[in-house]
């Protein structure tokens, strides 16, 4: 089953969500609550990533796909931004033997020219040594923001179509969706923010148009499989219309 636009399809919903969107927020603020360094939450929340990637991949999720660093995160203290990027460095070390062995391809998406050339090559090595698998595909957002998004496709569309900046009319989805980010993933069927907080935050701005949004007040590093069924039982309670109306999915025809 290939990508499709959410606003020019009506795509296949199955009481699995197939694509999982998540926002890992309250790490600071668990830590906070316990005394801790803002640090010492991170430190904690990668233990989630993994109870999280390994639960998706048991209930037959297809892609997972978790904003880790964002765009306006560089805004935090330095410290704490200089402990992200060594986090980010030592679990691509530590976690991509896991990720080969529980069939998992990893991605990451982002402005990525932000980052050192050591973590640009973990990166690059990460990609390549899980390119083969297929049982759940893992996408970081790591220095990402849905508006950057939007505007790297679309220059990346006129760079290779200058004829298009004289014909904007032919500009549509089908032009433009090839260049985003994700293009490879399908738009997300659910998204979960943890922490308590009720926004995007530049996440997937473009893929979330008729994503279900689902909010809890636990934060990240607390969030554990049994969470990721409480959000499954939500979704499965949701009627997801894509501009239909209740009418119509009663109806048999």
């Amino acid at each position: 089953m290939s990508p499709s636009s959410s606003t020019r399809t009506i795509p296949a919903t199955s009481q699995t969500p197939r694509h999982v969107a998540i926002i890992m927020d309250g790490n600071g603020r668990w830590a906070t609550q316990r005394h801790l360094p803002r640090t010492a939450g991170h430190i904690r929340g990668v233990h989630a990533v993994r109870r999280v990637v390994e639960a998706c991949g048991r209930r037959g999720v297809e892609y997972l796909t978790l904003f880790a660093f964002s765009s306006e995160n560089w805004r935090r203290p330095a410290q704490e931004v200089s402990l992200l990027m060594r986090l980010f460095v030592r679990t691509l070390e530590r976690e991509v033997d896991r990720l080969v062995a529980q069939g998992v391809r990893l991605r990451v998406v982002g402005d990525l020219g932000a980052f050192d050339d050591k973590l640009r090559g973990l990166i690059k090595s990460a990609e390549e040594r899980t390119a083969g698998q297929s049982a759940l595909t893992l996408t970081i957002a790591a220095n990402y923001g849905g508006r950057w998004d939007v505007l790297q496709a679309m220059r990346a569309l006129l760079t290779a179509h200058p004829e298009l900046a004289a014909q904007p009319e032919q500009i549509d989805e089908n032009a433009l969706d090839p260049w985003l980010a994700m293009s490879y993933a399908p738009e997300p069927d659910l998204f979960i923010r943890t922490g308590g907080e009720q926004r995007i935050s530049n996440f997937l701005i473009w893929q979330l148009a008729y994503t279900e949004l689902y909010f809890t007040d636990r934060y990240w590093p607390d969030f554990r499989a049994d969470d990721v069924d409480q959000a499954f039982a939500w979704y499965r309670g949701r009627e997801r219309r894509f501009g239909r109306t209740s009418a119509q999915l009663a109806s048999p025809t």
